[in-house]
């Protein structure tokens, strides 16, 4: 039995042999497969996106003293990263830019507001420098490891998870009390604070044993 082809401008039957009919209606499945699937039509990678669109709104807020709204947009912002990753697993929507555009909207949020809150003050400045200076490492060695052996994946260690985790907790904490001026917030400010600093150490030791690794693995090593 044979397969008949429509013009997709039409909707008419196209007049054409079996091997044309095949290949027409082939590339209109993958002509849907590809809209279908667009990495910047997802789900998930809107909200990343929407995560990085954030981010100047909560500095315009912390500059201005805002402190109320800014929580509440950071929180905002804490939800997209949670949500995203919930749909990237439940829609089935993984994809190559959404690996990528993840971590790198966790880190442009983080470090903004990391380094505005210390130019108002309210994070130490040695915490900052400890964050930058191993975010800036780990991007060095990233582009040392895909110059040298060729590697584009670098996985995120529990160490690392770990890190986020407190810089989050801490940023959160560091506006919350400048909202409610609480014992237990100025506490868990003081635990969130100096557990970036352990955890920033740690991950940045641990991916650079990681990274020693992974260059000795490379394909010029015996």
């Amino acid at each position: 039995m044979g397969v008949q082809a429509w013009d997709r401008h039409t909707w008419r039957p196209l007049a054409c042999s079996g091997n044309a009919v095949l290949r027409v209606n082939e590339a209109v499945m993958a002509d849907a497969s590809t809209t279908r699937l667009n990495p910047f039509r997802t789900a998930p990678n809107l909200l990343t996106l929407a995560r990085i669109c954030l981010a100047p709104f909560l500095v315009a807020t912390i500059l201005d003293n805002n402190y109320l709204l800014s929580f509440w947009l950071f929180v905002a912002a804490g939800l997209t990263d949670a949500l995203d990753g919930i749909l990237a697993r439940v829609l089935k929507q993984r994809t190559m830019l959404g690996e990528y555009l993840d971590p790198v909207a966790d880190k442009l949020l983080l470090s903004t507001l990391f380094l505005v809150l210390t130019h108002k003050g309210l994070i130490p400045v040695k915490v900052t420098v400890l964050v930058f200076g191993r975010d800036v490492g780990i991007l060095l060695v990233a582009a040392i490891l895909f110059a040298a052996a060729g590697r584009r994946e670098f996985k995120p260690s529990i160490f690392g998870k770990a890190n986020t985790v407190a810089q989050v907790s801490a940023v959160a904490s560091v506006l919350l009390h400048q909202v409610i001026a609480a014992g237990w917030i100025v506490n868990v400010r003081m635990v969130t604070l100096d557990a970036t600093m352990v955890l920033t150490v740690a991950s940045g030791l641990h991916y650079a044993w990681l990274a020693s690794r992974r260059g000795s693995s490379g394909p010029g090593s015996k």
